[in-house]
This record gives C-alpha cells, sequence and structure tokens, in this order.
C-alpha cells in the first residue's frame, strides 16, 4: 500500500506579492494592501507615486501586508487608521481582486497539471493528495522522501513559472500536519514530514498553530496548563472529553499525536453568499436611512446576481450589522420556498431588519444567502 502524502500549498503574501509584480521597485519595502482606489499609484514622469498611510483617516482594513509591514506590527484585519498610527510610511496600495483571482486561477492550473487531486480551500491556498502522483513513492539515495520532496519543489516551480510569484508547502501524511508544515518555513519553504518528525518539529508549538483551535479553546486549554501541542498530546484523553465534550475532546487528543484521516475533497458546494460594505462613516439609521436604503439594495442586488451566476437559489437570508462600538448582531429568516432574485431576497432583509434594536450609528451592513440549492 503506498504511502499516503498530503500537500498543503499556501501563496506567500498572496495579495501583496501579486502587487509587487506590478510594481517591483516596492520590494523590500513595507506595504500594506486595503486601501480604496483614490489610493491607486499615479505617474509622475516615467515613475510611480504611491499614496502612504500617513494622515490616513478612513475606515478601511488591511487585507494583506508584506513581510516587511508585518515586521512593523502590521497585519490582515488591522484597522488602516490604527496602522497609520504605527507605520505612517508605509506604502497603501488598494485592493484589485480581479488580477488576484486571474493569479490564483492561474497558480491552481499549473498544480493540476502535475497533481490533478486538488482541495481548495481559497484564492491562495489548495491541498493536494500526491500519493498516486508519479515520483511521490521514489527513495532517492538514502531518503524515504526523496520523492515526494522532488515532487513538491517540481510543484512550486510550476507556480513560480506560472505566475512569478512564490508559495510555501507542506508535505506530510494528513492534512492537519500538512497546514501547520507549510508556515514552518515560510516565505519560499518546503517542508516534508513523517508521523515520525511530529514529537520533535510539531509538539514545541503552541496549540494556537492547529488549525480548530481557537482563541476560547486556547483559553481554556491555558487555564489547565496545556500551552503547547506537546503538552495537549500529554494531556489526559478523559479529562479532555470531560471539559470539551465527546466530539471536541476526542479530536484535541488525535489532532495533538498529528492523526487525521480526512480526505482531499475535490469539489464541494458552498454552505451560503454573502456581501458586506464598511461605510466611510458611521450612519444613524433615522437620519441616514436613504444612504442605508441604497446599501442594502446594492447590497442585494450583488447577491441576487451572485446567486444567478453560481445558479443557486436560497432557503435563508440574513443580514449582518456592526455598530460603531464594534457590536455585530446578526438576524437570519428562513424562507418558505427558496429564492434567488432580488425583490425576494430584499423583502426578507428588510424582515431580518425589523427584529434589530438600533441604540448605535452602523459601521458595517451586510447580507447572507444561505442553505444553497440548484433548482
Amino acid at each position: 500500500m503506498p504511502r499516503r502524502w498530503i500537500a498543503h500549498l499556501d501563496m506567500d503574501a498572496f495579495y501583496a506579492s501579486v502587487e509587487l509584480l506590478r510594481y517591483p521597485e516596492l520590494r523590500g519595502q513595507p506595504v500594506v494592501i486595503g486601501g480604496s482606489r483614490r489610493h491607486a499609484p499615479t505617474r509622475d514622469g516615467g515613475s510611480w507615486q504611491f499614496a502612504t498611510l500617513a494622515g490616513y483617516r478612513g475606515r478601511g482594513v488591511a487585507t494583506t501586508a508584506t513581510y516587511e509591514a508585518r515586521a512593523l506590527g502590521l497585519h490582515s484585519g488591522m484597522a488602516l487608521a490604527r496602522a497609520a498610527d504605527r507605520a505612517p510610511q508605509t506604502v497603501l496600495l488598494p485592493v484589485d481582486f480581479d488580477e488576484y483571482r486571474r493569479c490564483s486561477r492561474l497558480f491552481k492550473a499549473a498544480v493540476a497539471d502535475v497533481a490533478p487531486v486538488i482541495e481548495d480551500r481559497g484564492i491562495d491556498e489548495i491541498y493536494i493528495d500526491l500519493t498516486e502522483v508519479p515520483g511521490a513513492q521514489d527513495v532517492v539515495g538514502h531518503d524515504p522522501c526523496g520523492g515526494v520532496r522532488a515532487l513538491g519543489q517540481s510543484i512550486r516551480n510550476s507556480v513560480r513559472e506560472a505566475t512569478g510569484l512564490t508559495c510555501s508547502m507542506g508535505i506530510t501524511p494528513n492534512k492537519l500536519l500538512s497546514k501547520i508544515a507549510s508556515e514552518l518555513d515560510k516565505p519560499n519553504g518546503l517542508t516534508v514530514l513523517t508521523m515520525d518528525d511530529v514529537p520533535v518539529r510539531i509538539w514545541p508549538l503552541p496549540v494556537a498553530r492547529v488549525n480548530g483551535i481557537g482563541p476560547k479553546a486556547q483559553k481554556a486549554l491555558a487555564a489547565i496548563g496545556v500551552f503547547t501541542i506537546g503538552e495537549l498530546a500529554a494531556a489526559d484523553r478523559a479529562e479532555l472529553i470531560q471539559r470539551f465534550g465527546r466530539s471536541y475532546g476526542s479530536w484535541l487528543h488525535e489532532a495533538a499525536h498529528g492523526r487525521d484521516d480526512r480526505a482531499v475533497v475535490t469539489h464541494s458546494e458552498p454552505v451560503s453568499v454573502s456581501r458586506e460594505t464598511t461605510f466611510e462613516r458611521d450612519l444613524h439609521v433615522k437620519r441616514d436611512r436613504a444612504e442605508l436604503a441604497r446599501a442594502l439594495d446594492h447590497l442585494v442586488q450583488r447577491l441576487a446576481a451572485d446567486l444567478q451566476k453560481k445558479g443557486y437559489t436560497a432557503r435563508t437570508v440574513g443580514i449582518k450589522l456592526k455598530f460603531e462600538d464594534f457590536r455585530t448582531v446578526t438576524r437570519e429568516l428562513t424562507l418558505a420556498q427558496a429564492v434567488q432574485e432580488s425583490a425576494a431576497l430584499r423583502q426578507a432583509c428588510g424582515q431580518c431588519l425589523k427584529r434589530v434594536e438600533f441604540h448605535q450609528r452602523i459601521r458595517l451592513l451586510g447580507v447572507r444567502a444561505g442553505s444553497l440549492a440548484r433548482p
């Protein structure tokens, strides 16, 4: 029976790296992606002039940052105004999702030419089943992993040739370990691990490195003196089950030992589709009623277009509101019949909004369609 080899490929600082292809003069500089079109570079003679975070007072958030910006404490999800206070001379570029999606298609096609069993995990990461790919089981010299190591490097070279971008890859016997391994040698790294490597390479890492152990679980584990994956592996399984429940407690025990039998899923239906917008200023539910209505109509129209383009109808419709104190509220409505037209979606969103108490101005508005099916 062939040895199981699963890879996790993660593009390095993907959005920022795509922008650096366009503006190579920014290489080595701190750059944040997340501005609006008014922050687009302008030509001055033969050179580009770039906006910086200095004086930024908008409502945007950083989508991603170069590694140089990360070294200054900037990161994805950070408010750009806060980033401006910390590193005002950082270059600010607008997002260009059309270009990012184009590069995403290119790198995935390059991988598929070598290894076709791929699970798409988003615009910049995939899992790949390498088990049956020619060469994966080869022993090179005295290295039993030599074949799959060479295969991983070949895939990375193909991605670089197709896009001009680098990626990091972890190759292990399963998805859980490969996700962790792909982060061990970033950027532009390749890490191959076997189960024998788990005590040395995985156990010293903090439990947060395991995909599925979030902040609440980390806090609960810290309360019982568990901070590293190794400490979690040494914890009593029965105690974990008692504290976290049978399902999650058992999973914690298995994950800490690097055990994961999930298959690479080559196709899955989306659970939901959503659209949202963050306003340039907080909007009052009464004084800014017309502007809020226009924003809701626009979001619903885009949501309807997404459903129709992808060929889905929705049985549940929901709204999301973030208020000026950053409190988030969601409401959802289950419909008697599945819908995909904007009028029906808009009516359902209106019903959801009636169940919200408005005591503060609104920072963000979002709409969501769930329980998707094909008509």
